[in-house]
């Protein structure tokens, strides 16, 4: 009998990181969910551990505790993330800074610990999350593009350099805003705040909020990541929501010039 799977999920609190866990549990899988603050909060069959993915310390001791419940990890979903919304100008650096340390950082710490591990059981899947903005640059959150910009290109890199290991590196780009209840938290305003900026900003603000009302579901990622995890020979690449693959090939065939101006019309129009 085939051993059961263990999975990691680095932001199981999250609606993504619920469903995705409750799904996998469905299918058999043992579960490991994290939150910074594990107090009073239970996921049907999925066992919390207090993480935070800004410490080197949390995380070796997230980690341990896993190593130590079930002696090996088969899959780790990176999912910690949030957003600064404001102009280039708009945001400090020591915002950019915090930003990067859980959005990139955070992400590198997780797969940095894991490795070890999967490289010594010589199997292991790493699955690291994107979005549209990780495709084109979003205005007025470009310090959120940003961090996307480097999980793409640190995950195509280290794609390369593990798998010789029979460890596979996966990135899931959720091409569209999805609708939870609690999408708006993880969105942070950044402390300067510039008339000159007002209109459009508040704008894409508009823009965003719409597009999540009309947005699917977290299942829709979570069926996204059990396809992911059940591949025998994964991609780099997958891509979930509305327009996925067209966005995708616009970037390709468009010009510069002509998609920004796209963009810019259906994004700072509302």
């Amino acid at each position: 009998m085939a051993e059961t799977k263990v999975v990691l999920i680095a932001g199981a609190s999250s609606e993504i990181g619920q469903a995705t866990g409750q799904l996998l549990v469905q299918k058999g899988y043992r579960v490991f969910g994290t939150s910074r603050d594990i107090a009073g909060l239970s996921l049907a069959g999925v066992e919390m551990v207090a993480l935070d993915v800004t410490s080197d310390d949390s995380v070796a001791a997230c980690l341990h505790t896993v190593l130590q419940r079930t002696g090996r990890l088969d899959v780790l979903i990176n999912l910690v993330s949030y957003v600064v919304e404001g102009a280039f100008e708009e945001v400090t650096l020591e915002e950019a800074k915090a930003l990067f340390e859980t959005n990139f950082f955070g992400m590198h710490r997780l797969a940095k610990g894991v490795l070890p591990t999967m490289r010594h059981q010589r199997e292991g899947m790493i699955i690291n999350v994107s979005a549209l903005s990780g495709v084109v640059a979003v205005p007025y959150m470009g310090m959120f593009t940003a961090t996307r910009f480097a999980v793409e290109g640190a995950t195509e890199a280290l794609w390369h350099e593990v798998r010789p290991f029979n460890v596979h590196v996966s990135l899931l780009q959720i091409m569209s805003p999805i609708k939870t209840q609690v999408f708006q938290r993880s969105i942070r305003s950044a402390a300067l705040s510039m008339d000159e900026y007002r209109t459009p900003r508040q704008r894409l603000v508009n823009f965003i909020r719409q597009s999540t009302e009309a947005g699917p579901g977290p299942n829709i990622v979570a069926e996204a990541f059990l396809r992911i995890i059940e591949t025998r020979s994964p991609r780099i690449r997958y891509r979930v929501g509305p327009g996925a693959t067209m966005m995708t090939v616009m970037r390709r065939i468009i010009p510069d010039t002509i998609l920004q101006r796209m963009l810019a019309k259906r994004m700072l129009s509302s």
